[in-house]
């Protein structure tokens, strides 16, 4: 099984042991996502780009518990959704190289749809 795997195994354990499944749906799974992905937003809102890019150790600690969050949420969602994220991860990431071609794109941060 692979890492990924393990941790999905421990998470939907994690919920039936407190009896959470029932609170695990779609819906509430991705309400929950959104909230932890503001709350890693939050860790940098009025950070300069340079401060980003250079936190402290308390910041950066205070940012992994944060993605860390959002990976486990998007996982229990994939988890509870029957989503291979490894595969569809890989074919976004296929759809992409055909939507973003190095030699159209390079140095743009311009959406595909506007080159």
């Amino acid at each position: 099984m692979s890492d990924l795997g393990s941790i999905k195994v421990k998470l939907r354990q994690f919920a039936q042991v407190r009896d959470w499944d029932q609170f695990h749906s779609p819906k509430n799974l991705s309400m929950a996502l959104a909230g932890e992905a503001g709350e890693l937003l939050e860790r940098f809102q009025w950070l300069t780009e340079e401060q980003s890019k250079s936190l402290s150790l308390e910041q950066q600690q205070a940012v992994e518990e944060e993605m860390a969050d959002v990976f486990l949420y998007l996982l229990r969602l994939a988890d509870k959704l029957n989503v291979d994220l490894m595969e569809v991860a890989n074919n976004k990431l296929a759809k992409n190289e055909l939507k973003y071609p190095p030699e159209k794109v390079r140095g743009s941060a311009k959406k595909y749809t506007e080159y």
